[in-house]
């Protein structure tokens, strides 16, 4: 029996561009997997490694015109926004290669031996090795910035694991080209090209989890296929971390006294968050609370008035498009929830943006308004309209994990004058951000950054953007008594790489 075909589509005519690839057989994965095994060696140096992922940002940045005409072919999101998302690839490349260089990803930690301690401590001499090759299961909404070049193949690569990277179906013809462009940077610095494996198809997603050589995997997708491969990850005979990026509702709130003083500027930011990128980003605001009253009912006006002159958009692919047409009606449909700019079909390849209104004692207790407390993957929001502090915290307090959480905030209460503070701790469990009077949309390429959260947000503790997503790749271990001559150089007294490290209890400087 033939493989399935893989097709390019365009989302704007829901018509096929050209066949790309064919879907991956069980036979086709594995000879990727055993290929990205053997090819682990070529990254153990880490000045190579360092140097492949400038040349891999160098690469993409030269076929820029190309990949983001592919790109804008595959997804309708637009030229200038791939501009910016293949800019923000290629930083993120770079920004992994000078992590790679400085070394305190290694956390290098020598004891000598004590015998006055108790109990006596011996010699030893703790670093982390990769854990082996990684499955990277790439992201439909941003096709640079989360998929084959993006940031779980960058911080694996950076960790010294090949990958293999499914494709996404969204945009197959685009993962061709790029993980070409990481090929042949590859091959410059005379790393095998299989060090980066690419397959297609769903089957082929399948296989990948349950290959005995992946030693783990990244995925940015839905809950119920990442929850899918996240229990395939722990069903396997030897379970392997699977670090998950699932969904989230990144809930807002609005104090009264924010709403009184600036609601005209919340509603419009609202307005321009909710909607940016058709509704499509991750971090999309997907519940916010409002005040009743006269000072809530001047921020619905404001965003009334800015959804209302939103343009229609084009989804990522027509099934997303049916799921956002249907997922609004349903919502719509429950007793007491209003629609002032009514979401939905805005053609035959398009959706309009709007905003649902529900007063917050509906979502007091369990039933059919826990649907509004789903992700909504689109332009849509649901405001939640409150009457006071203790039924706004009995929303929150139903909420499940999320990436952010936000609270706008007037001046005097982000100058400590009122419950600030407290509202930031009533955030704290529920998010990895907590954002006071921004917008979550916008996820900063920064060593500080944490893009996760409590599940469903995501499977794992860990972040998928930012410096210490290396550390997802890793694993520590510990040499003790080992002769000099017989440790990795890493680890010598001399430290002859000069890494970072803490000795004998003091952080080396």
């Amino acid at each position: 029996m033939a493989a399935a075909p893989v097709w390019s589509v365009d989302p704007r005519t829901g018509k096929q561009r050209e066949q790309v690839a064919a879907e991956a057989t069980a036979e086709e994965v594995g000879r990727a997997v055993g290929a990205a095994h053997a090819a682990r060696g070529a990254l153990a140096d880490r000045a190579v490694r360092s140097a492949f992922l400038r040349t891999a940002a160098a690469g993409l940045e030269a076929a820029k015109d190309g990949l983001v005409e592919t790109a804008d072919a595959e997804t309708a999101l637009g030229p200038v926004r791939l501009t910016g998302e293949l800019a923000r690839t290629a930083y993120q490349l770079r920004a992994f290669a000078d992590i790679v260089d400085e070394g305190a990803f290694l956390d290098v930690i020598v004891n000598h031996p004590d015998d006055t301690a108790t109990p006596p401590i011996p010699d030893l001499r703790r670093y982390k090795v990769p854990l082996g090759v990684v499955a990277v299961y790439s992201a439909s909404n941003f096709p640079f910035a989360f998929s084959v070049a993006g940031g779980d193949t960058a911080s694996a690569l950076a960790a010294g694991c090949p990958v293999v990277v499914k494709a996404h179906p969204d945009h197959p013809a685009l993962s061709e080209l790029v993980a070409e462009v990481l090929r042949r940077a590859a091959a410059e610095h005379d790393i095998p090209e299989d060090v980066v494996g690419l397959v297609h198809g769903f089957e082929a997603g399948v296989e990948l989890i349950k290959h005995p050589l992946v030693a783990a995997a990244g995925f940015t997708g839905s809950v119920r296929g990442g929850r899918a491969l996240f229990d395939a990850a722990a069903a396997r005979p030897v379970p392997i971390p699977f670090h998950g990026e699932l969904g989230s509702l990144n809930p807002v709130l609005v104090t009264e006294a924010a709403a009184a003083e600036r609601a005209d500027e919340i509603g419009a930011g609202l307005a321009g968050s909710m909607t940016m990128g058709v509704g499509q980003f991750c971090v999309k605001p997907g519940l916010v609370l409002v005040p009743s009253g006269a000072a809530g009912d001047g921020l619905v006006k404001a965003l009334t008035d800015a959804v209302g002159d939103t343009e229609a958009g084009v989804l990522l692919d027509h099934r997303m498009r049916d799921d956002f047409v249907a997922g609004v009606r349903e919502r719509a449909g429950l007793e007491g929830v209003e629609s002032p700019v009514m979401p939905g079909a805005g053609g035959e390849h398009t959706v309009s943006a709007g905003f649902l209104t529900v007063p917050a004692q509906r979502l007091a207790q369990e039933g059919a308004y826990d649907l509004l407390l789903e992700e909504c993957f689109g332009p849509v929001t649901v405001v939640v309209r409150y009457d006071d502090e203790a039924e706004a915290a009995s929303v929150l307090s139903r909420l499940p994990g999320n990436l952010t959480a936000t609270v706008q905030l007037s001046s005097a209460e982000a100058a400590g004058d009122g419950r600030g503070a407290e509202i930031l701790a009533e955030l704290t469990p529920l998010a990895g951000r907590v954002l006071v009077n921004g917008w979550p949309t916008g996820v900063a390429v920064a060593p500080a950054q944490h893009h996760g959260g409590p599940y469903p947000a995501t499977t794992s503790t860990s972040t998928s953007v930012g410096g210490t997503a290396i550390e997802r790749w890793l694993r520590p271990v510990v040499y003790q008594n080992a002769p000099q001559a017989l440790l990795p150089v890493e680890l010598q007294d001399d430290n002859p790489l000069g890494l970072p490290r803490r000795f004998n209890g003091l952080l080396e400087r």
